[in-house]
């Protein structure tokens, strides 16, 4: 599971500076560059306060970054930065919005479409500079060189991986995650443990990140609770949006696992947030995964601050409720997921096989359609 011998590589942006009241930095990092023309890359909320970034030149922003985004959110995206012809993109936002802004800055140009991308390394080049600036601690997107978008037709993720995605620069200001409601620091939270933990348990599991990978798992554990109650708690913040980079660093030569492939579903056909439908799948696969990895599923566990549990059962209920106590909905009934698209969903989540095949134990179709009715 965690073999030494087997070669990895880590991949970082090229420059990250991470602490409060950092934010500033990317406008001094733009004006030596010489940096005339940026595209903003952002949801609605951020895009009210693109000042922050103090941006030199001429600075365009597209504010319409969906939180699930799709391909026609994407090609609007496109379509403004063919226009503009920037010089830096800059994701400033979650997950999302970073994943949008990696795409923006490769593909305008390259003559190469999205479907033509899809997959590892088929990505041609890029013009533009790329900097990331994460609003939420949860994806960890900013370190990390892939990109999700959902194709309407299939209602499937596409997943892009890339070099030339990886960010020039990041700047993880915890400040900026000051303003983020409970409901959503919470999910984005376990989204950032989910990394973490799946990371930490994978077929693909090395040494090198479960350094990270655990140590995100402790952060989470300490501070997500505290961050849930008290948004003001700085020091709250700043360990979440570490947890969320450690995730982020998992993500790149390990991926996640069960956990993500089995919650994709409710978001690409229901809209359920991401980090809400990790968290609601979380404790099925953690504990339907600790048969197979039991020493480290105790050691997830332990990380949290919740009592090792040994059965299945108990480690079910150990996860549940603390998910749970943190305020989140854990019943797809009440977010919208209707029963009877549970067997489809159940034969989606199934197919994604990039993900189901880095788990450290096979998990059958009708085994993640239990997972889906005991959520429900």
């Amino acid at each position: 599971m965690t073999d030494l011998l087997r070669p990895i590589e880590i991949a970082r942006p090229a420059s990250l500076h991470f602490g409060a009241g950092l934010v500033p930095l990317i406008s001094r990092w733009a004006r030596e560059r010489s940096v005339s023309r940026t595209l903003v890359i952002t949801g609605k909320s951020n895009a009210k306060r693109i000042d922050l970034l103090e941006l030199p030149g001429q600075v365009e922003v597209f504010g319409e970054a969906m939180p699930e985004p799709d391909i026609p959110n994407l090609n609007a995206a496109l379509a403004m930065a063919e226009r503009v012809k920037p010089d830096l993109v800059v994701g400033f936002g979650g997950g999302s919005a970073m994943d949008l802004a990696k795409l923006v800055a490769v593909l305008p140009g390259s003559g190469q479409t999205i479907h033509d991308v899809v997959g590892p390394e088929k990505v041609h080049g890029r013009r533009a500079l790329l900097a990331q600036v994460p609003t939420t601690a949860g994806t960890g997107s900013e370190a990390g060189t892939r990109a999700l978008v959902t194709d309407p037709a299939t209602q499937n993720k596409l997943a892009v991986q890339s070099r030339f995605m990886m960010a020039d620069l990041a700047v993880v200001d915890p400040d900026l995650t000051l303003t983020v409601p409970s409901a959503v620091t919470a999910a984005t939270g376990v989204d950032a443990l989910a990394h973490c933990a799946e990371g930490f348990t994978s077929r693909k599991a090395h040494p090198l990140i479960d350094l990270y990978a655990l140590e995100g798992i402790r952060l989470v554990g300490r501070y997500l609770a505290r961050a849930v109650r008290d948004g003001g708690d700085r020091e709250a913040r700043a360990g979440l949006a570490l947890a969320s980079l450690y995730g982020g660093y998992s993500l790149g030569p390990v991926n996640t696992t069960a956990g993500h492939a089995v919650a994709y579903p409710l978001g690409t056909r229901h809209h359920v947030a991401h980090g809400l439908a990790c968290a609601v799948i979380f404790p099925h696969t953690l504990a339907f995964n600790a048969p197979a990895v039991a020493d480290k599923t105790a050691q997830v566990l332990q990380a949290l601050g919740v009592t090792a549990a040994q059965q299945e059962v108990a480690i079910f209920e150990a996860a549940y409720g603390w998910c749970a106590g943190l305020g989140i909905e854990m019943r797809l009934s009440k977010l919208g997921v209707p029963r009877d698209d549970l067997p489809p969903m159940a034969t989606e989540a199934h197919a994604i096989r990039r993900l189901l095949d880095n788990n450290p134990r096979d998990l059958p179709r009708d085994r993640i359609l239990q997972f889906y009715e005991a959520a429900f």
